[in-house]
């Protein structure tokens, strides 16, 4: 009885933590779908990445230094991504924290945006994620945007 004992308890341990990565991993690719859809240009798989309502803000300074958040419409985002060539817009990120809670997940993805392969600006983008019936959707991103210490 005891092999079986010992085997029940691998499973459980393997598959509970298999669940757990598949969870984070589904946060990720649903992040991902974002990117790939602005360097393939593609602005319908764009607009099915974000929740209904979503919103898309960021972290603005002015020429005297004051900072302010600006919003930009989601559809207006997408419109102007699908205009452009494929693999002109390349926003490549790194996953540094993903958080999850039920159907809330966090990600906090520092990235270099390239346009037409030239190094355009850096930053770090804050998601809002939300488990809806067809998966994980994008409820919400500020980022941050400066030009200089890139490298």
């Amino acid at each position: 009885m005891r092999p079986l004992t010992c085997l029940t308890l691998f499973l459980l341990l393997f598959f509970g933590t298999a669940n757990a990565q598949t969870t984070t991993d589904s946060v990720k690719a649903a992040v991902n779908s974002l990117f790939t859809a602005m360097k393939q240009a593609d602005s319908t798989a764009l607009m099915q990445s974000f929740a209904p309502g979503a919103v898309l803000q960021t972290i603005v300074k002015d020429k005297q230094g004051l900072v302010s958040v600006r919003t930009e419409a989601i559809s207006k985002f997408a419109s102007s991504i699908g205009q452009l060539p494929k693999d002109a817009a390349d926003e490549r990120i790194t996953f540094d924290v993903v958080k999850i809670d039920g159907d809330l997940a966090i990600a906090w993805t520092p990235y270099s945006f390239y346009f037409q392969q030239k190094l355009s600006h850096c930053g770090v983008n804050s998601f809002q994620l939300v488990r809806l019936a067809e998966g994980w959707k994008i409820q919400y991103i500020i980022d941050t945007r400066r030009k200089n210490g890139c490298q």
